[in-house]
C-alpha cells in the first residue's frame, strides 16, 4: 500500500494556544471562554472554559453528544451533586440529556475543555424555553463579548480551505 494522494494541503498546523490567546471575559456570566473551533455549518463547538465558583447555567437539554474534559477544579450536575466532576475526569454526555451544570462556591472554580455535537436547549428553573445555544449562537456570543473588551479571539473556522478567525503576524501562530 501506498500513500495516499494530498486531499487537503496543509503549509501550517492550525492549532490554538489557550495560554498565548485572549480570554473573553464572561462571555456568559461566570464563563470565560476561549473559542478553539466553531463550525455552524456542522453543529460543532469546541471551547475551553474557566468557570467561577458559584456559577450555575441554565438546564439544558442537548442535542448531540458531549464531551467534557476537566483540567482543574470542580463542578457537577444538580441532578447527580454525588457524582462531582474533579481535574483529570472526562465526562461521556450522551444525546437527549437534560442537566444543570454548577460549580460551587467552595470549589474556586473550574477550567474545562469540551466538544459538543448540535445544540443546547436552554430552559429556565420552572421549565420554560429560555433560548438555543449552537455553534453559530456561540460564535456571535464570542464576538460581542470580545468587541466590547476590545479583543480579536482566534479559533479555527473549518470549512473548504479551513482557517483561523483573524491573522496574527508570523510566529504567532
Amino acid at each position: 500500500m501506498s500513500l495516499p494522494e494530498i486531499i487537503n494541503h496543509q503549509d501550517f498546523l492550525l492549532s490554538v494556544d489557550t495560554s498565548k490567546e485572549p480570554v473573553v471575559v464572561d462571555a456568559l456570566p461566570g464563563t470565560h471562554v476561549w473559542p478553539l473551533f466553531l463550525d455552524a455549518e456542522n453543529g460543532v463547538w469546541v471551547l475551553r472554559v474557566k468557570f467561577k465558583p458559584g456559577t450555575t447555567l441554565p438546564k439544558h437539554f442537548h442535542t448531540g453528544v458531549v464531551h467534557f474534559y476537566t483540567l482543574s477544579g470542580m463542578w457537577y450536575y444538580l441532578e447527580y451533586p454525588d457524582q462531582p466532576q474533579t481535574a483529570g475526569c472526562y465526562l461521556y454526555e450522551p444525546g437527549g440529556s437534560i442537566h444543570t451544570f454548577h460549580c460551587p462556591e467552595e470549589s474556586g472554580g473550574a477550567d474545562g475543555f469540551m466538544v459538543v455535537h448540535g445544540s443546547n436547549i436552554n430552559f429556565d428553573a420552572d421549565g420554560n424555553f429560555v433560548n438555543i445555544m449552537d455553534a453559530g449562537w456561540i460564535e456571535q456570543m464570542v464576538a460581542a463579548a470580545a468587541k466590547s473588551q476590545d479583543i480579536r479571539p482566534r479559533y479555527i473556522k473549518p470549512g473548504d480551505g479551513a482557517r483561523y478567525s483573524v491573522d496574527r503576524p508570523t510566529g504567532l501562530r
